[in-house]
């Protein structure tokens, strides 16, 4: 189910990448949020080694997911809608196929 750049309007092109954006946003403020309340407790060595860690997993996972790349930004979507970090709804403009491949891979 590839869906080349060349398949994306200037239009849907221009939905995805607001859209992606607001999705990143989303999960990095609520990591900041997370970062400040953990620092906010580190009262020895092994606190700042349980942050690193925490910190390494996640930059492991949002760089991973954030790829915006035409032809699996379907997928993505699916993923952030399912992770509760986009809503379908924010993806209007894109072609009906789109946004039903979008939504039932988000159920599965």
């Amino acid at each position: 189910m590839q869906v080349s750049e060349a398949e994306w309007t200037d239009i849907e092109k221009k939905v995805a990448r607001t859209a992606f954006d607001k999705a990143y946003e989303r999960e990095i403020e609520v990591l900041l949020k997370q970062v400040r309340e953990q620092a906010s407790t580190i009262v020895d060595l092994t606190n700042i080694w349980q942050l690193h860690d925490f910190l390494s997993a996640k930059r492991y996972g949002i760089e991973g997911k954030y790829d915006y790349q035409y032809a699996g930004l379907l997928f993505v979507f699916a993923g952030l809608v399912k992770e509760g970090w986009l809503h379908l709804n924010e993806l209007e403009g894109l072609d009906k196929g789109k946004l039903s491949k979008v939504a039932a891979l988000s159920r599965m």
